[in-house]
């Protein structure tokens, strides 16, 4: 049989560990129209948990729309993706798609067109092309004319959120705050991977969108609920896997998703039908992940500055909320100055090699962290 333990990609119902009590959250945020800013590292499982949310919701209650703005770069392709997404949600065939997207989004000039697959797929005469402001607020009016007309509710994600921070403009995030202040029967989910960033849209003063909604930070997932996932799906299999041999995986993942599916299906590759997972098995398969990304995560060490190796060891080496601007953490990293490391911390903030947590710092690879604290060393 296939592997059960899913990793890297969206993860369906299926294979989806617990966030009962997430799930339950975001859909009364749903529910009573709110806003929330939705932050977790890289691979915790944000756009999964999101699309749970929107397959969760009552259709005949509820319209929901996905907005991926990853491959976005300005006002004028966040304007296109959000349009798209949201008569995508709408149309039925693609000729109710045009006949959508010119309802609701005229002014953007769309077009549909069919793939070589023969799917339709809509484009909008605005991307490449200076967008007149009016044109940005006709996007971001839409969701509430739409909920109005329909008598629904509508749930917007937008995924990636802080990407809009590197348009060269605040132009959406002060048309955004200005146009859905007045909204009363949408919901915003915005999601970011970048706690830092999405913390300071929110909460700096400076920025359009302070406090215009509520943080929700997306932690961990609790070992007592990996306990009979993963047993289950090995159960299942013909395989088995002790509750010890299970505690060992979370500890060396910390209970994050993406990294506890990775190693699980490592384990579960190297188990033999009809047998249970020994505990050198555990330390096999890890051993096996390791070396795998061995050559790429040399690279990104010898990327790094002097002085983010010596911060990043030492990170991978202090238990978590280890003050690293300290005098002592400072010596005994050869840092030789708080604003050193300070300096290094913000490079490799800008990378995503660390994030913050808790008034520290954690390395967002799981797996990295145990190659520097294994192999590293100061340079």
């Amino acid at each position: 049989m296939p592997n059960p333990f899913r990793y890297g990609g969206i993860v369906s119902r299926e294979s989806f560990c617990n966030r009962k009590q997430e799930l339950s959250d975001l859909l009364r945020a749903a529910e009573n129209g709110e806003r929330l800013f939705l932050s977790a590292e890289r691979r915790f499982g944000k756009t999964s948990l999101a699309l749970q949310v929107l397959r969760s919701l009552d259709p005949a209650r509820y319209i929901g729309a996905y907005v991926d703005l990853w491959p976005t770069e300005s006002e004028e392709t966040f304007a296109a993706a959000m349009a798209a997404s949201i008569s995508r949600s709408l149309a039925s065939s693609a000729d109710h798609l045009l006949e959508t997207a010119k309802r609701f989004f005229g002014g953007l000039a769309p077009s549909v067109t069919l793939d070589p697959q023969g799917m339709p797929q809509l484009s909008f005469g605005v991307r490449g092309a200076r967008m007149e402001p009016r044109n940005l607020k006709e996007v971001l009016r839409a969701p509430e004319e739409i909920a109005r007309r329909r008598k629904k509710r509508v749930v917007i994600v937008f995924d990636e959120f802080p990407r809009i921070l590197e348009y060269g403009s605040d132009a959406v995030e002060r048309t955004l705050r200005s146009v859905i202040q007045d909204h009363t029967r949408v919901a915003y989910l915005f999601l970011g991977s970048r706690r830092h960033m999405i913390q300071r849209m929110f909460l700096d003063e400076s920025r359009p969108l302070y406090r215009s909604g509520s943080h929700y930070p997306l932690g961990p997932i609790a070992t007592e609920h990996w306990i009979p996932f993963v047993r289950t799906r090995f159960k299942r299999s013909d395989k088995s896997i002790d509750t010890e041999r299970t505690r060992r995986i979370c500890e060396i993942t910390g209970g994050h998703p993406f990294y506890t599916q990775h190693l699980c299906h490592a384990v579960w590759e190297l188990c033999e039908p009809g047998t249970r997972v020994a505990a050198s098995l555990v330390e096999d398969a890890f051993d096996l992940l390791l070396e795998r990304e061995s050559y790429a995560y040399t690279a990104l060490w010898e990327s790094c500055a002097p002085n983010q190796r010596r911060l990043l060891l030492g990170l991978s080496s202090e238990a978590p909320g280890v003050r690293p601007f300290s005098a002592e953490f400072v010596r005994h990293y050869r840092l030789r100055s708080a604003s050193n490391a300070q300096r290094a911390a913000e490079g490799l903030l800008e990378r995503d090699i660390i994030d913050r947590e808790n008034g520290s710092f954690v390395i967002t690879d799981r797996f990295f962290r145990t190659w520097i604290r294994r192999t590293g060393s100061a340079a």
